[in-house]
């Protein structure tokens, strides 16, 4: 971390140690500021067309097991009892 070059001491007055802190607070609100600006920038080109959905959610899942699984998915399926469990 960086060093401050804005150091309050016991002798400053208190006009000077405002000061100080206008100085470094100035510093602060500017870097605050800079930070909420990249990170609107930031955000994802997707985010503007998805409305909150899961682009990458499969939508039909039996049609995704049967494609992906197939015989192994039917298998298991006569295996088991309705409830899930045997």
């Amino acid at each position: 971390m960086a060093k401050s070059k804005a150091i309050i001491t016991k002798d400053m007055t208190t006009e000077e140690r405002l000061a100080v802190i206008r100085k470094v607070s100035a510093r602060f609100n500017k870097k605050l500021k800079r930070n909420h600006v990249v990170k609107a920038t930031e955000t994802s080109f997707m985010d503007k067309y998805s409305d909150g959905d899961n682009i990458n959610a499969y939508t039909d899942a039996p049609k995704y097991l049967d494609e992906h699984y197939g015989d192994r998915l039917r298998d298991q399926n006569e295996y088991e009892s309705y409830e899930g469990w045997n």
